[in-house]
């Protein structure tokens, strides 16, 4: 049985055109109903799958690249994940011209067990030139990163994104599973580095939570928040929110932007969680507390008294980052990591 989750909060009568700041920097989810209906491909996909294909494949550039689809044979039951002992993935990934991968998708549109097919995070403006001027949401100075999923019944496992997210279902349906950051240990994550997409899954299977297996996966539930979106409506996932994808109908096109509330010369925090894991993790515990003190003082309560005693010129990393600050503190990690 599929979990149980409380309805995620929802925003009714927004204009796509001019999202207000309350809402694109939130840091809890919603649902935007009905916030991108009009859009040309929302209204094709809303006659059929069919139309909807169709739509996407009149943009396609003749001279683009092939595009990475993701296919799993039809008894993983469109749910990419691991193999029984997480050695390798239940499924593989080849390159394809997007119009051939378009028409595979519309042959298996009558058949109830399909291999499970994804287009996943493909550029917009690379392969489908001319589509955001009439699909597109202004996101003005944020530099958002506009990707297409294109797939059918498909599962995406709980993962999280560093980037905010607004993520716009423009055909078929989809329902959306989220949990609060703080869930972490509840969710069984497995290897951070060994990822079906690049993200750190959780290991529970969502149509089937095995609680025996996963006990603590009762307490992530009493946090779900969920919905099932339609073509058109939109969910705002923000940084760090797990969240589980499910394509519900033969044929589903999801667009989102990902931004990030932080410069652009911040690498992604992942890289320090890495390196703690070289550096700190297999401490003596009274050198682990030490460095839990180190991280308070310099990273996590940075205040005018971590540095205030310097001058600004002294300070040098410790002191405001820019590009040119950013660049160097890199190349010293790098020559650092390889000595």
């Amino acid at each position: 049985m599929a979990i149980s989750t409380e309805a995620l909060p929802e925003r009714h009568g927004l204009d796509y055109r001019a999202l207000p700041d309350e809402v694109l920097h939130s840091d809890t989810p919603m649902v935007l109903r009905g916030v991108v209906a009009d859009w040309p491909m929302v209204q094709a996909a809303r006659q059929s799958a069919e139309a909807a294909i169709d739509y996407v494949a009149g943009f396609e550039r003749a001279d683009a690249p092939p595009v990475v689809a993701t296919v799993g044979p039809p008894d993983i039951k469109g749910r990419f994940f691991y193999n029984e002992d997480l050695s390798a993935f239940n499924f593989r990934q080849e390159k394809v011209p997007l119009d051939v991968a378009l028409k595979t998708l519309r042959k298996y549109l009558p058949d109830p067990a399909p291999p499970a097919i994804y287009l996943a995070s493909t550029t917009i403006d690379t392969w489908l030139p001319g589509f955001r001027a009439a699909n597109d949401v202004p996101m003005g100075e944020r530099e958002a990163l506009a990707s297409i999923w294109i797939g059918n019944r498909t599962r995406i496992a709980a993962h999280q994104d560093v980037p905010d997210n607004l993520a716009c279902v423009v055909a078929g349906r989809r329902r959306v599973t989220l949990f609060p950051p703080d869930q972490l240990r509840n969710l069984y994550i497995g290897p951070i580095e060994f990822t079906p997409a690049g993200q750190p899954i959780s290991l529970v299977d969502f149509a089937a939570p095995d609680l025996e297996r996963f006990p603590r996966f009762a307490e992530a539930q009493r946090h779900a928040l969920g919905a099932e979106l339609e073509p058109g409506d939109a969910v705002l996932i923000p940084s760090m929110w797990w969240h589980h994808m499910e394509g519900l109908e033969p044929f589903n096109v999801l667009v989102n932007y990902w931004w990030r509330q932080t410069p652009k010369w911040m690498d992604t925090p992942m890289n320090a969680l890495m390196l703690a894991l070289l550096t700190v993790r297999d401490l003596p515990p009274h050198q682990r507390e030490t460095w839990r003190e180190v991280f308070r003082h310099y990273v996590f309560e940075a205040g005018e008294e971590t540095a205030g005693h310097m001058s600004e010129s002294a300070r040098r990393v410790l002191g405001q980052l820019d590009d040119d600050r950013a660049r160097d503190l890199r190349a010293r990690l790098l020559n650092r990591l390889n000595r």
